[in-house]
């Protein structure tokens, strides 16, 4: 069975051979043909309820282009070309357009991602800022919902601000894209603050609290043209929605949800989550790829996670994984607190006990970790120390692995989802 693996590293093709006696159901999302170049163009000529870029931005002085970073698996190389071209139609010299990198509070981008990411012609010919969730900030108004609204200065004093990112399942808002990018410009108590007041599960419902908080902070800033990219298991686009994205993007999501949705693996022996388009690094595999095995996979399955992790461990400041130094992780956990309530506190402790417990397997009182299948250099990733992952270069030794768990049984039930980071268990 071929999978995709390494995104933004060669997005190559991985290999996973099972036994002829097993039963392997492999759940591919249901997206439609990638579009070409002028499919992209003519989307953009069509925005919904909005007059095309070339049309808004005619006379501005100070136009930002907001991108996700290459943790986000959108192609936004793909379409920068088009984008630009729509600026050169208005009169807008390309050194007049930030590009802000939305990194949050990622680890900052090195040189060879930001080309990566935005294509070689608006890495070289525009001004790119990565943000600093520390720095550069302007405090601009606070939410009805109290989020201070402290945002990169570059959009606070911007004249035109036009969005570019992805739709994806996400733990916090149920669905990311839309105004959850401005999230990634925000500073850092601004994005504590949203996270720790905010909480919808996987796929879940994408239109409470958060997406009305966000809504008004991309308002704040005056983002209120977007482009929102769909994407298929091998990271190609296959589907565009520009324009207005307050008024497009229950479509998006409603796209998103038919195309990506797939059945949970509830009586498999093997799950097997592939963590392309989102294996750039263990910490980005971990927290966009593993929800079937972490959420969905049975008590007495087997969990496999695939992953390049090119970039290593990889970081994420707010949400570090468990084996960071301690300091690290108490720094976090102090920044989630400082922006919650007594209220907040006991709230969400109250939804951790609520939670239903799974029976569970007779013989069995605690969950095997998960095998994680590294694709790519695995020495970066071998000195980490987690408890509930094992780390392996050899698909061998998970197939061994799999029977050591699985005892006697032989005619193994197998789930693989190809693409988990995009799709949502239904």
């Amino acid at each position: 069975m071929s999978l995709r693996t390494g995104a933004w590293y060669g997005d190559r093709a991985v290999n996973l051979v099972f036994p002829d006696d097993w039963e392997v159901n492999v759940l591919w999302p249901r997206t439609p043909q990638p579009l070409s170049d002028s499919d992209m163009a003519e989307a953009l000529e069509h925005p919904t309820n909005q007059a095309p870029i070339r049309k808004l931005c005619v006379g501005k002085s100070r136009p930002v282009l907001v991108v996700d970073d290459l943790n986000r698996p959108t192609p936004v190389a793909a379409v920068m070309p088009i984008v630009l071209a729509q600026f050169k139609q208005a009169g807008v010299p390309l050194n007049k357009i930030t590009v802000v990198l939305a990194s949050g509070m990622h680890a900052p981008p090195g040189r060879d991602a930001i080309e990566k990411k935005l294509g070689s012609e608006a890495a070289a010919a525009c001004r790119v800022v990565i943000h600093d969730c520390n720095r550069g900030l302007i405090t601009i108004g606070r939410t009805r919902f109290g989020t201070p609204a402290t945002v990169n200065a570059e959009l606070a004093q911007s004249d035109f601000v036009v969005g570019i990112g992805g739709l994806y399942p996400n733990h916090t808002a149920g669905f990311g894209g839309g105004s959850k990018l401005v999230l990634g410009t925000l500073g850092c108590r601004s994005i504590a603050h949203l996270h720790a007041h905010h909480e919808v599960g996987w796929g879940g419902a994408p239109d409470g609290d958060l997406r009305r908080d966000l809504d008004e902070i991309a308002s704040l800033v005056q983002m209120k043209t977007m482009i929102t990219l769909h994407v298929d298991a091998d990271r190609r686009v296959v589907r565009m929605h520009c324009g207005d994205h307050f008024t497009y993007y229950k479509e998006a999501v409603a796209f998103c949800r038919t195309t990506y949705g797939v059945q949970p693996p509830e009586d498999a022996e093997v799950v097997v989550s592939n963590t392309y388009p989102n294996d750039v690094s263990l910490t980005f595999a971990r927290m966009k790829g593993m929800a079937p095995l972490l959420a969905w996979a049975p008590l007495h399955a087997t969990r496999i996670a695939v992953a390049a992790c090119t970039e290593g461990l990889g970081r994420h400041n707010l949400f570090p994984l468990a084996h960071f130094p301690e300091a690290v992780w108490f720094r976090a956990v102090a920044r989630r607190a400082s922006v919650m309530r007594f209220s907040d506190v006991g709230k969400r402790f109250a939804r951790k006990i609520a939670k239903p417990v799974r029976p569970q397997t007779a013989g069995r009182s605690q969950r095997p970790p998960i095998w994680l299948y590294c694709t790519g250099d695995a020495d970066k990733l071998l000195r980490c120390s987690l408890p509930d992952i094992r780390i392996t270069c050899s698909w061998e030794c998970v197939l061994q692995s799999i029977v050591r768990e699985q005892g006697d049984k032989k005619h193994l039930k197998v789930f693989v989802y190809p693409c988990a980071p995009l799709q949502f268990l239904a």
